[in-house]
């Protein structure tokens, strides 16, 4: 259902049920999955020459929150959910089950893997790649400019399973080995191995993640988390936690 105030392109290409809110706009290069919907107030696929001629594609079954805006050029895989008042610049290319906080500013340009999940006030800068089943809670930083302001941008990398806790900074060209842990406020200059405890400002390596335990249980490793945090995963997906699988395959 498109809502009577709502301009869409006739260019536009929806696909079955898809539902556009009041006052939205949706631009002429854009395609948008089956069962998708975008409510009140957003701007789907926002002309720039930076896009590349490239359209908007917005998988099956997403959900886009009020005054969100995506610019032209970009890809998402199904299952695609925002909070509100994200914006996401061109060029960014996402997996399936990708999910965005409000307020979140992905700056394009980037790569992200399938169910990542990023909560409220996160920025995403240029240049990131960012591995499957990674987690960025509220006011995450992930910067690109080693010596601002300039034309040189090394974007950050986290590998698969990394969590990266409440404000912490990731400076310019580092990269998260598979399986880390950034405590809060953790300012990351350095390149840190896989399973790692990284705390502090400047961040150090304090031990293996998996070393760590659950608050209130000393009996329960904490990491990998996977091994006691399934809810909202797909059911192949957590039955191969379930086996000792972590590694796998996902239709473009």
């Amino acid at each position: 259902m498109i809502h009577p105030t709502a301009l869409v392109s006739p260019k536009a290409r929806l696909g079955s049920d898809v539902s556009i809110g009041p006052f939205t706009i949706v631009h002429d290069d854009v395609e948008i999955g089956d069962g998708s919907r975008i409510d009140g107030h957003c701007e789907i696929g926002y002309p720039t020459p930076l896009a590349q001629g490239r359209p908007l594609v917005i998988g099956a079954g997403a959900v886009i929150r009020s005054h969100s805006v995506f610019y032209a050029g970009s890809r998402f895989g199904t299952g695609l959910v925002t909070g509100h008042r994200v914006t996401v610049r061109e060029l960014t290319e996402a997996g399936q089950g990708f999910q965005i906080g409000t307020l979140a500013d992905i700056q394009g340009h980037c790569r992200v893997g399938h169910h990542v999940r990023t909560q409220s006030s996160v920025t995403i800068g240029q240049q990131s790649v960012i591995g499957d089943f990674v987690w960025l809670f509220p006011g995450v930083l992930l910067t690109n400019d080693p010596n601002p302001p300039s034309n040189e941008l090394l974007g950050v990398t986290l590998e698969d399973y990394v969590v990266v806790a409440v404000k912490a900074t990731l400076l310019p060209g580092v990269t998260i080995g598979r399986g880390s842990f950034i405590a809060a406020h953790a300012l990351v200059g350095q390149d840190m191995p896989e399973d790692s405890l990284v705390s502090g400002a400047p961040a150090k390596r304090m031990c293996k993640a998996s070393d760590l335990r659950v608050k209130g249980d000393m009996r329960q490793r904490a990491y990998p988390w996977r091994h006691r945090f399934v809810r909202g995963y797909p059911e192949h997906v957590v039955q191969g936690w379930a086996q000792g699988t972590d590694r796998f395959e996902f239709d473009a």
